[in-house]
């Protein structure tokens, strides 16, 4: 058939859309595909926190999200109410996930064993994030504070808050220890009672309940309401006749909080006691403000956070973990290979320094970034 010249135009222009519109369709697929398989190789976090009701936790939560986030990474992130089956249930859901690495503070460090059986079967690194997790080989390394010199930092603050070897006195205190079920609570109580202990057997502290065990000092699920609880019996039991209690060594602000709460109304002392604490928490800043608390001893998290954020990133792109890897990190901290023994290994850990603060450098808490005064320049806040 013979087509005269406009109808052979009209086909060629036909013919040119059919190929321009092929060209286009698989030019799509090909940027489809590719995109694909660009997400494929994306690597994925899997966060397993405590409790996002806890101040410290949602804290390390969400700015650990946001750091894997700003690398690249996905992000799975799960808070397990406090409660440790459901945490292993969060575990367990993350490992079928096939994320590529689990992160995990600990609500119970003892009862993740079983689980991380599967994260090995599937060689899923884990990382050990403030908490040990203890009886398994599956973890790989802990990132964490030098959990034990929290606890000498506290003990040598009372000694020198009371002035105890400038007088002859001796001197009233109290232990509040937090959950047994927190390997870390161990290292901080054994922290401050090695470091006041001679002046335990010298009779210059004296501990009127008698309360020095682990079991006698603990406070379940490191709650404020038992803590309260347990030092109204105390000073009910101890101090309603008027002795003077002279210090708590608190092992965590959200102890300090309740202790607080307890000696401004049950204790009838004419004194405030020394009061220590740990976190930097909101409140526990407010009581430093106005004279009921002494001290937090304060672990920037944030700093925590990069480190794990860069062993993370050292795991996954097989590097070793080692003394050297420690001097990229953004944040002063020790290699240690012997301290920190789960009961099946001793565990590699990067432990970071923890710091002081009192009334009088409160500044330098605004200076992390994580906190920013009120309009009146009187209490700290969180800075988000």
């Amino acid at each position: 058939m013979i087509l005269n010249d406009g109808k052979a135009m009209d086909m060629k222009r036909k013919l040119k859309s059919i190929f321009c519109m092929a060209i286009a369709v698989a030019m799509g697929l090909c940027v489809s595909g590719c995109d694909l398989q660009k997400k494929g190789d994306v690597k994925t976090i899997g966060l397993a926190m405590p409790a996002k009701s806890l101040e410290r936790w949602n804290r390390d939560g969400e700015y650990l999200k946001k750091l894997f986030e700003k690398e690249g990474y996905n992000v799975e992130l799960r808070y397990s109410d406090n409660n440790t089956d459901q945490q292993v249930n969060d575990i367990q859901v993350l490992i079928a996930d096939d994320v590529d690495v689990l992160l995990i503070a600990a609500v119970d460090g003892s009862t993740l064993f079983r689980t991380l059986e599967d994260a090995q079967i599937k060689n899923i690194p884990v990382i050990a994030y403030d908490r040990l997790i203890m009886n398994t080989d599956a973890v790989d390394c802990y990132v964490s504070f030098d959990n034990y010199s929290v606890g000498e930092i506290q003990g040598k603050y009372v000694i020198d808050a009371l002035k105890a070897d400038e007088t002859s006195e001796s001197y009233n205190i109290e232990l509040v220890t937090g959950d047994t079920a927190d390997n870390n609570a161990a290292y901080f109580r054994n922290g401050a009672v090695d470091t006041i202990k001679s002046y335990l057997d010298s009779g210059k502290f004296k501990i009127p309940s008698g309360k020095i065990e682990a079991e006698q000092t603990a406070t379940p699920g490191w709650a404020t309401d038992i803590a309260l609880e347990n030092m109204q019996n105390t000073l009910a039991s101890y101090y309603s006749d008027g002795t003077k209690l002279d210090a708590v060594i608190c092992s965590s602000d959200v102890l300090s909080i309740g202790v607080v709460q307890a000696i401004r109304s049950d204790y009838n002392g004419g004194n405030m006691p020394v009061i220590t604490g740990q976190d930097g928490d909101i409140a526990a800043l407010k009581n430093i403000v106005d004279g009921n608390q002494s001290m937090t001893v304060y672990k920037n998290v944030s700093d925590e956070a990069d480190v794990a954020v860069s062993v993370t990133k050292a795991i996954l792109e097989g590097k070793e973990l080692n003394e050297e890897l420690k001097d990229t990190f953004s944040a002063e901290c020790i290699f240690d290979t012997q301290s920190y023994d789960n009961g099946n290994k001793k565990v590699l850990s990067y432990l970071l320094t923890p710091q002081v603060i009192t009334k009088d450098n409160l500044d330098e808490l605004a200076e992390t970034g994580s906190y920013k005064w009120d309009e009146e320049h009187k209490y700290l806040e969180a800075a988000s």
